[in-house]
């Protein structure tokens, strides 16, 4: 049992060398900092890129054309006629979709803007989840009369439209004059994979003919009904494809899923060579801090002598040296853990908008575990060398 007076007479030799102590409990802060550091980015990434997924749609699966030549066939390209046929085979999919783009310039008030014309079917807006900002989307009416209507994104009708509201106004693209019913934005990043530009008009997909005279889609969505059924539904789309069509034709079918999963990967990656660098670091601010411990026992050996001749035992002077040794490791588990928490609270103000810092308190404790095995770990050689010195011998000691 750790008496009062060997833990006051710990804290007296701690504050009798202050700056050593300090200097022998920085490599310890730097490590425990590195630890909450590490499982704090780590599950900061994964809900941050979760979020973003989940924003444009967990169980979104898409397709699209591979060309692998040239001139590929008109018959290998994705159709109306393949997004017809999704929902009755595979039943796990609960709503489909799809889009054609092509470049335009788009001009309005003297304004032209090259711009990404999109033609969608109905069910984009649900499955692609847009925000209407102002206006309204395409109705069944829109799209069954092939409507000459469109939406703007919302940086377009900045452009196009910088002191007005664009809702009610026409803008020109090629021979089609259509009527601005409203402004939208995607509700989250779609990291890259997605049809739809900063400057986008949406129109209904039919319109799209007038200017290819194609009836062909880029990319077929499909939404299923769960995320467990992601998987089935992609390689069902696949084979659907691949069944309609030659056997050359290739086909990119794939699902968000993939891009969390190599998130993940890339988390844990980092957070492995994190951790690796906390625990190094560790090792070296124990290492650090039995060689403090071994110089201060030979600076110590008098006033080890004069407490064993006054009747100090074995067990005294190696509890002393063990708790200098757990104090110094303390303190610099709490000096890291301070700054492994405050870092990112800090920095969260200069992340993107919905980026939140998620802490786990876990990591916290086994910080401040790790650090304190740490100071017993390094601090037993020492407190037994002192332990060990014989009064006699000591008190020689000069």
């Amino acid at each position: 049992m750790i008496s009062s007076g060997i833990l006051m007479e710990a804290l007296r030799a701690l504050r009798a060398r202050k700056v050593r102590s300090l200097l022998s409990a920085l490599g310890v802060a730097i490590g425990s900092a590195c630890v909450v550091l590490v499982v704090t980015v780590s599950l900061s990434a994964k809900t941050y890129i979760t979020g973003l997924i989940e924003e444009v749609g967990s169980n979104l699966v898409y397709a699209e054309y591979l060309p692998g030549e040239p001139r590929p066939p008109l018959a290998d390209f994705l159709s109306p006629a393949d997004m017809d046929l999704i929902r009755p085979t595979i039943p796990q999919v609960r709503q489909v979709a799809g889009s054609y783009s092509v470049s335009r310039t788009v001009a309005a008030g003297g304004v032209e803007v090259p711009v990404k014309l999109v033609g969608v079917t109905a069910g984009f807006q649900e499955i692609r989840r847009l925000l209407v900002l102002r206006g309204r989307y395409f109705d069944q009416g829109d799209m069954a009369a092939h409507s000459k209507v469109c939406l703007l994104t919302e940086a377009l009708a900045k452009r196009l439209f910088p002191a007005d509201d664009p809702v009610g106004r026409t803008v020109r693209a090629g021979d089609l004059i259509f009527n601005v019913i409203g402004v939208f934005r995607e509700r989250g990043s779609t990291f890259g994979e997605t049809d739809i530009q900063r400057e986008s008009v949406l129109v209904p997909y039919w319109l799209t003919k007038s200017y290819t005279g194609l009836e062909v889609l880029l990319i077929i969505y499909a939404q299923a009904d769960r995320a467990e059924d992601v998987p089935l539904v992609t390689r069902d789309l696949g084979e659907l494809l691949r069944s309609r069509h030659r056997a050359g034709a290739k086909y990119n079918v794939q699902n968000l899923s993939s891009i969390l999963d190599a998130a993940r990967k890339i988390s844990l990656a980092l957070s492995v060579v994190l951790l690796v660098i906390g625990l190094i670091t560790l090792t070296i601010g124990g290492v650090n801090i039995m060689n403090i411990m071994l110089v201060t026992v030979t600076e110590r050996t008098r006033e080890i002598g004069l407490r064993k001749a006054v009747g100090a035992r074995r067990l005294d002077i190696r509890y002393q040296f063990l708790l200098e040794a757990v104090m110094i490791s303390t303190i610099g588990a709490m000096v890291g853990i301070v700054f492994g928490v405050g870092i990112p609270i800090l920095a969260e103000p200069f992340l993107p908008g919905n980026f939140s810092v998620r802490f786990a308190w876990l990591s916290i404790l086994i910080a401040f575990v790790i650090s304190c095995t740490v100071g017993i770990i390094f601090g037993y050689l020492p407190a037994e060398r002192a332990a060990k010195l014989e009064p006699t011998e000591a008190l020689r000691h000069e």
